[in-house]
């Protein structure tokens, strides 16, 4: 895809949540499409560990420390970045979380630290970033989503209620945002292979898991590799101007069935 003139291929960018999974992959993903990256996560010794792979393959990558959850520390960041690479043109919100547990059976604080990182967070990164975007009328914001904001499944419903809310802020964005020069766009992943989930009780993953399959939401056993989320988050932040991919929903395929 050939870049329209006034879309430049050096374009600064930071992910957040950067330091495994979808992040690391996304962030990886934009170096080696050309973009300096800003990479952002409380895992500061994880980042390093990504923006060496990212420098041997011959791109550019800083690190600075980043908690979503704190306005303080989202604005220290984009400072860093801003001033290690240049004014951010590309802005990935990644950071997240989930963990197991039942409605009635959870704390509300815990409902709330996830909605927190997954929609608040996202909320203080545009904050930090959207408004100079605008004046320069040019830029990208892009969210990382989940198939459970239209798909909610048991066992999960803080995360659910946490995508539902992301993507509507997100939809909201899009419109207010039109004729500004700057996209607001989201990623969904449907299941993918990450570290999310590795922390979780055993038991309390074995129950979430079981009533999964119980309801239908696990059709088969396949799972995305990150890269793939990754390529797809590239593709919409570097389409041409006047190209907004603002919504893109990425599954795994199911495997051929035996014949």
């Amino acid at each position: 895809m050939t870049p329209h003139p006034d879309h430049p291929r050096r374009r600064p960018a930071i992910v957040t949540g950067a330091s495994a999974g979808i992040g690391a992959a996304t962030a990886e993903a934009l170096a080696a499409a050309g973009c300096p990256v800003a990479l952002g996560a409380r895992r500061t010794d994880r980042l390093d560990e990504v923006a060496e792979r990212i420098r041997a393959a011959g791109g550019q990558a800083v690190v600075h420390p980043l908690d979503v959850s704190d306005e303080g520390s989202v604005a220290e960041f984009v400072a860093a970045a801003t001033a290690d690479l240049g004014e951010i043109e590309i802005a990935v919100c990644n950071a997240g979380g989930v963990w197991p547990g039942a409605i009635a059976e959870m704390d509300t604080s815990r409902f709330e630290t996830e909605i927190d990182l997954n929609v608040l967070g996202a909320h203080r990164v545009v904050r930090a970033l959207v408004p100079g975007m605008i004046e320069r009328r040019r830029g990208d914001i892009l969210f990382v989503s989940s198939d459970v904001a239209v798909r909610a499944r048991p066992f999960v419903a803080s995360y659910a209620a946490g995508k539902w809310g992301l993507e509507g802020m997100a939809h909201a964005l899009q419109m207010e945002l039109e004729g500004t020069g700057v996209r607001a766009s989201l990623v969904r992943p449907g299941p993918t292979a990450s570290e999310m989930g590795s922390d979780w009780d055993a038991a309390e993953g074995a129950r979430t898991l079981d009533a999964w399959v119980r309801f239908g939401q696990a059709r088969h056993g396949g799972f995305l590799p990150t890269t793939a989320i990754a390529d797809a988050i590239t593709t919409v932040v570097t389409a041409p101007r006047g190209v907004h991919l603002n919504l893109i929903e990425v599954t795994p395929e199911a495997p051929l069935e035996e014949r």
